[in-house]
């Protein structure tokens, strides 16, 4: 991911957002709600291996449901595999700084992981869930009251990351006298999620970039008011960056269904404003069909499959694509995606002939 300076806003001193750039970069999903800690920071170091550019992880208390069955802290992890790797982003997707934290928990939370891994931390923010927030004790709000928090807090965050002393009076958090005393090293992005019009505008007003999916990222209308937030707050929504989550099952229709289940939330939107992972396990798994869930991923062993998906978004303007498989043996998907994807969509006018030549012996040797 590349830097680029914009001018800075009032909230936003000395921010160098993460610019667009001619070439995508391709990152990998780390579920904190479906492995353990210590797998994931080797996953980690194997997609830096395997040529990603760039890792997210949630930020979870609780997984979405009771059967994924993990939710360890992303920001140990984050630091631990800062230090196990050397190139590779690393980053949240994405960090609620406003109800189970305070903002400037969060701001030194990531300058120290920038202290770590310099020049390499990303923080990504959202208005949260209610599983998280409510059962970790943080409270829970309208949304109205939650993207004003987000707001205020990003302000503050910001602020509190110049080093400076800080007093900020806002509606929902006030801050007296107070500064970071280890600052990052340098600037770090804050791309901000949206899945719905108001949350869009919000992240192309606030944000370094926004945060969504492969689905909603090429959706026009939220495209609209992303840049109209963005035009609204002076600048240029062509040079921010937009991040999706991009779910991929490298085999079958019967592998695509067995790992489904794990996500089975993701076809009902409201679930997420419901407080309990078993509750929402269980009415996902009444509600929600698992063609629902998997319906619109790439789904193949064939590497051309995965290419042409990857490049569909590509040529529909999204910027940063993190490949995220519900699969449990992410190793092998990572190996396949380094090895039979990522070089072709590297390339500026990809060989689909050789891609084509090669469905063959690569398809039937990476079926399940």
């Amino acid at each position: 991911m590349a830097d680029a300076t914009l001018s800075a806003r009032e909230d936003q001193p000395g921010a160098r957002p993460w610019a667009r750039r001619a070439a995508v970069t391709l990152g990998f999903v780390l579920a904190e709600e479906q492995f353990p800690l210590p797998e994931l920071v080797d996953l980690g170091v194997q997609a830096e291996r395997a040529g990603f550019d760039a890792i997210w992880t949630s930020d979870h208390y609780e997984p979405w449901q009771d059967n994924q069955g993990h939710a360890g802290f992303a920001w140990v992890m984050l630091a631990a595999l800062g230090q196990r790797t050397s190139r590779i982003r690393l980053g949240t997707g994405v960090t609620c700084p406003t109800y189970r934290y305070r903002p400037a928990v969060v701001a030194e939370g990531f300058a120290s992981l920038a202290q770590l891994a310099p020049d390499r931390i990303f923080l990504g923010v959202g208005t949260g869930e209610a599983f998280n927030e409510v059962s970790a004790g943080g409270g829970w709000g309208p949304y109205r009251e939650r993207a004003d928090r987000l707001v205020e807090a990003v302000a503050i965050i910001r602020r509190l990351w110049t080093g400076e002393w800080v007093d900020y009076q806002g509606t929902y958090y006030q801050i007296h006298h107070s500064r970071l005393y280890d600052p990052p090293p340098g600037p770090i992005p804050i791309f901000i999620a949206a899945a719905g019009e108001k949350s869009a505008r919000l992240a192309g007003a606030h944000g370094d970039g926004w945060v969504t999916n492969s689905e909603m990222a090429t959706k026009a209308e939220l495209r609209q008011a992303f840049a109209e937030g963005a035009r609204d707050a002076g600048k240029d929504a062509g040079a921010l960056p937009i991040l999706a989550e991009h779910f991929v099952v490298v085999g079958d229709r019967h592998e695509a269904e067995r790992w489904a289940n794990l996500w089975r939330f993701e076809g009902k939107a409201d679930l997420l404003r419901r407080t309990d992972p078993i509750d929402i396990q269980r009415t996902a798994e009444r509600e929600v069909p698992l063609e629902s869930v998997y319906g619109k991923w790439p789904i193949s062993a064939d590497p051309a499959v995965h290419v042409q998906a990857l490049q569909r978004l590509i040529d529909a303007g999204v910027t940063h694509i993190f490949v995220h498989s519900p699969q449990g043996d992410q190793a092998r998907v990572i190996d396949f995606y380094g090895r039979e994807v990522l070089p072709y969509v590297r390339r500026q006018e990809p060989d689909h002939t050789d891609l084509e030549e090669r469905r063959g012996t690569v398809g039937a040797s990476q079926r399940p």
